[in-house]
């Protein structure tokens, strides 16, 4: 109340006051995730934390190829949700435009322990002294092997190009067994994702912190070469998702590179997607068999790389902010295995536990049922150091221009194709190393 300005009435105070208490009592909440069942976990929490703080939450479906466009609108209305379940790469340009509150995200983060997550999703959302938004849950790609051969015949895990290249020497007798199959489908939003992994696992990017960097000439042949390899130890043809699954889950690849969402059909979980390696749709033994690998390395980058795709929980310039980082606060604290649980093998936990315990979260995420047709979970089908395997990537979550501020940039140079199309000529053998190298650069300049 100014003090230059008169009392307020009693009738007048009461109406401001539940005028304030109907704004604070309900915050609104923007989800991605719309499918029904989705829908229904997130509304389950949101009444948990009703329950428990008095504060309504509204569970509003926003599609997600729709996200970009319905915020800049609301924003321009002033009338942005309190918190907006996003993607990656909208963390920092929304930053930029003034949608989120980064205070606010980072004092979340800071209440729940930084150390409590694994660095590379706050990384790859950081701000100067924050972070834009609060993570929440992602996968990172993996690679998929036939641990069994891999133990027969002596070799290492394949970590590293190196690795893979001696398993390929020793494991690949086509057609009983193909050493890799990679991804040669230009047109295939697959093959980016796999070069750009590739790619990152020894350290090369297009981008810098002014936009596109040439690709340095030495490092890109390493790659390059590694990819001739990889593809010349797979069956010939146009491959993708697809002919990776299939020949994998019918025991005749040593390795192939995927998403997580793979683990519930490896373990005979989906009948659309069955293991064909022995005479049982419904059989875990492949699982068993398989070993993955996350952070993978090239000859110019030891540390490695893991290609994350991670989401966040952004609390917006329009809101509520108690109200909102209260909420976000119980999603990533007892609401979290309820988010988890919606898709653990493609959710997994950001946040490994509490100050007092490390590794609750990624224990009790272990435990969640996976599978469509058939549930179990995740600790039943694979060894703990697996699931170790599979939470550790996130340390080392990467993609192509996040650090530089050239997120926005990196994709429309994934999104070209570019990459996709010159690899493969060079794979074809349409040009050699350093003119494939040559002509990369020229393409990737002129994308604005």
């Amino acid at each position: 109340m100014s003090k230059h300005g008169k009392l307020l009435t009693g009738s007048a105070l009461a109406l401001l006051l539940s005028g304030l208490a109907a704004n604070a009592d309900t915050i609104r909440f923007w989800t991605t995730e719309i499918q029904p069942e989705r829908m229904a976990k997130q509304e389950e929490m949101a009444k948990a934390f009703t329950a428990e703080s008095g504060i309504e939450v509204e569970v509003i479906p926003v599609d997600e190829k729709d996200l970009g466009t319905r915020a800049t609108a609301a924003f321009a209305a002033g009338d942005l949700p309190d918190v907006i379940y996003h993607t990656l790469q909208y963390a920092l340009p929304w930053v930029e435009a003034g949608i989120l509150d980064t205070d606010a995200a980072t004092e979340v983060v800071e209440a729940l322990g930084r150390d409590t997550y694994a660095e590379g999703p706050l990384a790859l959302a950081a701000v100067e002294d924050g972070v834009a938004s609060v993570p929440v849950d992602g996968w990172t790609q993996m690679i998929v092997y036939r641990k069994d051969k891999f133990e027969e015949a002596g070799l290492e895990p394949p970590t590293t190009y190196a690795n893979v290249l001696a398993a390929i020497e020793a494991l690949h007798n086509p057609p009983e067994m193909y050493g890799f199959v990679a991804a040669t489908k230009v047109d295939e939003n697959f093959m980016s994702q796999v070069l750009e992994h590739v790619f990152l696992a020894n350290g090369v990017s297009p981008v810098g912190p002014d936009g596109f960097m040439p690709l340095d000439e030495a490092k890109t042949i390493e790659v390059l070469d590694f990819y001739k390899a990889i593809v010349e130890a797979s069956p010939a043809g146009e491959l993708f998702w697809k002919q990776s699954r299939e020949l994998y889950f019918a025991g005749q690849a040593a390795m192939i590179i995927w998403s997580p969402f793979i683990l519930d059909e490896l373990a005979g979980l989906r009948d659309s997607a069955p293991p064909t390696i022995n005479d049982d749709p419904t059989s875990s033994e492949l699982a068993s068999l398989t070993g993955v690998v996350t952070t993978f390395s090239g000859p110019s980058n030891p540390d490695g790389a893991a290609w994350g795709d991670i989401r966040y929980l952004g609390i917006t310039n329009d809101a509520d902010t108690e109200a909102a980082m209260d909420f976000v606060e119980f999603s990533m604290g007892e609401g979290f295995m309820n988010t988890l649980s919606i898709a653990p093998e493609g959710k997994f936990p950001v946040r490994k536990g509490t100050a007092d315990d490390p590794e609750k979260f990624t224990m009790a995420w272990s435990k969640l049922d996976v599978g469509v047709d058939r549930k179990a979970p995740l600790s039943e089908l694979y060894a703990p150091e697996m699931i170790s395997e599979i939470v550790g990537g996130l340390d080392v979550a990467q993609r192509w221009g996040v650090k530089e501020g050239q997120l926005a940039l990196a994709s429309k140079m994934i999104n070209s194709q570019v990459f996709n199309r010159l690899v493969r000529e060079y794979v074809d053998g349409e040009r050699d190393a350093a003119a494939t190298v040559a002509a990369l650069n020229e393409e990737l300049a002129k994308i604005q």
